[in-house]
This record gives structure tokens, C-alpha cells and sequence, in this order.
């Protein structure tokens, strides 16, 4: 069995587990093969944790989940030196960051020292403590939840935090048919307990997927129209004067990496070898949403970054 039908399976199976957010889960394998982490941005009870916990086990690696609370301290994330009588000497206790998913829930109610010590974890792929430093897994993945309904006794992620972030995802509410689906799956669960797991996936088939896509082949023109889409946020104001007073800052180099990452994962998991115009356009959206920052004039003209996305896409050609 080829690796791309082994995660075309995987991508299934987690489809029948998380009914009616086939967009989350399809982002969840993209983000994984593209060795980065998701912010999901979406209202309770909408299966965010659910699909995260649904990848883990379908994965050969440890999960774990923190719930990001106002009270919350660094060192309940990376962990602390614990003093050992016995011994006389302070030993390193690891945190919950040192697992291979890690479910940061409500991210942003956690005050800014928390967030900067889960984001520079991510970054960095390590732990700093006092003189020592401890390396994360090389299977590493961080899926942190936000959830946009209740702002009161929050601290919002600054716009270089969420740049760490490949893909910020929002979800909504799913069709009447999934949550037809949804009730049955929740009853047949309730009676006969979930069944077993039919596919796992091993942490060298992640390491070996993630190999193929970065040698995917991607056309010079598609390439020169990613760059352009990028390169267009920052100077929008040449292809429209409206998206010159909407725009104040555009999206960094960071992005560039992240749009042709994800292009790739999204063109490998359609089981295709090459990457199209309509891979970058699809992925656009997810990669760009949190590097855009608008105007204050936008956003008292209603503007979103989604709109503002669509209206980059309309503007750049695709070079012939």
C-alpha cells in the first residue's frame, strides 16, 4: 500500500469519526505532513478536541491536552526542576508539551507568558531551563483552540505569536444532514462503545510522507504565483487603491514558506505528484487569515481578512 493511500485512509477514517468538518480534518493532515501546528478558531461542541484526540489515536505517538486557564503558570506547560532531598540536586520534571500532540484548549485564556512559552516551544522544537536545554520529539504538533464567542477574560495572541501558527482555521456549525449523522454516531458510540482503531501510522510514515511532498514538483509559474499572492499582500495598494487603504500590514516570509508547504500536502493527500494554481488558492485562506492586518478604516467598513484573501485571489493573475 502507497503512503499516499495510507493517509487517504487515515483521512476516511478520522471523516467518519468527525462528521460534517471535513475541512478540519483535511486541514489536521495537511498541518501534520507539513511538520507545523493549527490554531482552530470555532464555537463550543464543534469537535475540535474530538479530532485532534481522533488523530492521536490513529497515530503511533502520546497526546496530551492543557486547558489554557487565566491562572495558569509557564512552567505548568514546559515543566520545572523539582528539588530531590534524597539526592541533594534538582532534577527536570517534563511538562505536558513534551508529547507528540499537544491540544492547547483555549489558548487565549491564558495570560501572555503562558502563550510566549508554548509558542516559543513551538518554534524552537525545545525547552530552555536554567542552564539546560531539552529537545521536543521530532513528531511534534500543536493544535490550539480558540473559541470566539466569549472575549471577556481573555488575552488575544499578538499578531507575531500567531504567525507561528501554519494555518488558522475556522469552522462553523455542520448542515442538518451531519448532525443527523452526528446523533446516530453519538448513540451507536453510547451503546456499543467506539470501535477499534483499523489503521495506524507510524512516525517514520509521517517522517517519509513529509519527504515526498517536499519533492513534489511545482511549475515555475505556479511558484511565481504564489510569491505573487504574497508578495501582493504586502503592497496591495498597486492592485487597488481600495486594498491599499484596507491594508496595513501583509503577510511575512513565514508565509510564503507556509502557503507552499501546505500547497504541497494539499495536492499529496489529492493523491496528485505535482502542485496547481488551485492548490495555492484553496490553501490561501487558511495560511494568510492571521498574517493579514487590517486598517482601522477596514474594519469599520466591516472588511475581513477573508474578504480581503478573495479579493488578492481576484487581483493576481496566474502567470501563463
Amino acid at each position: 500500500m502507497s503512503l499516499q493511500h495510507t493517509f487517504g485512509e487515515l483521512k476516511a477514517q478520522l471523516a467518519k469519526r468527525i462528521i460534517g468538518q471535513e475541512k478540519l480534518v483535511e486541514r489536521l493532515l495537511i498541518t501534520l505532513l507539513a511538520d507545523g501546528h493549527l490554531l482552530v478558531e470555532g464555537a463550543p461542541g464543534l469537535a475540535k478536541t474530538t479530532a485532534v484526540k481522533a488523530l492521536a489515536d490513529h497515530l503511533e505517538g502520546d497526546f496530551h491536552r492543557i486547558q489554557f486557564t487565566p491562572d495558569l503558570l509557564p512552567s505548568d506547560v514546559t515543566g520545572s526542576e523539582i528539588y530531590r532531598p534524597e539526592t541533594g540536586q534538582f532534577d527536570f520534571q517534563k511538562g505536558p508539551i513534551f508529547h507528540n500532540l499537544v491540544l492547547a484548549d483555549e489558548i487565549n485564556r491564558a495570560p501572555a507568558k503562558v502563550q510566549s512559552a508554548l509558542l516559543e516551544a513551538m518554534g524552537e522544537r525545545q525547552v530552555s531551563v536554567g542552564m539546560r536545554t531539552f529537545p521536543l520529539d521530532r513528531l511534534f504538533m500543536v493544535m490550539a483552540t480558540q473559541n470566539p464567542i466569549e472575549q471577556e477574560g481573555t488575552y488575544p495572541l499578538p499578531e507575531a505569536q500567531l504567525d507561528r501558527f501554519l494555518m488558522h482555521v475556522t469552522i462553523d456549525y455542520p448542515s442538518a444532514g451531519a448532525e443527523r449523522d452526528i446523533l446516530h454516531l453519538a448513540r451507536n458510540d453510547y451503546r456499543q462503545g467506539q470501535p477499534e482503531i483499523a489503521i495506524k501510522v507510524t512516525a517514520a510514515q509521517v517522517f517519509e510522507a513529509r519527504q515526498a511532498i517536499s519533492e513534489i514538483y511545482m511549475a515555475e509559474p505556479v511558484e511565481e504565483y504564489l510569491l505573487a499572492l504574497v508578495l501582493a499582500s504586502r503592497d496591495a495598494g498597486k492592485l487597488d487603491p481600495e486594498l491599499g487603504r484596507w491594508m496595513a500590514f501583509g503577510a511575512s516570509p513565514r508565509g510564503t514558506i507556509a502557503l507552499d508547504r501546505c500547497a504541497r500536502a494539499m495536492a499529496w493527500l489529492d493523491g496528485r505528484d505535482f502542485v496547481s494554481p488551485d492548490d495555492v488558492r484553496a490553501i490561501a485562506f487558511d495560511v494568510l487569515r492571521h498574517r493579514l492586518l487590517l486598517t482601522f478604516e477596514a474594519e469599520a467598513e466591516g472588511m475581513t481578512p477573508d474578504a480581503i484573501i478573495q479579493r488578492l485571489i481576484d487581483c493576481v493573475p496566474v502567470s501563463a
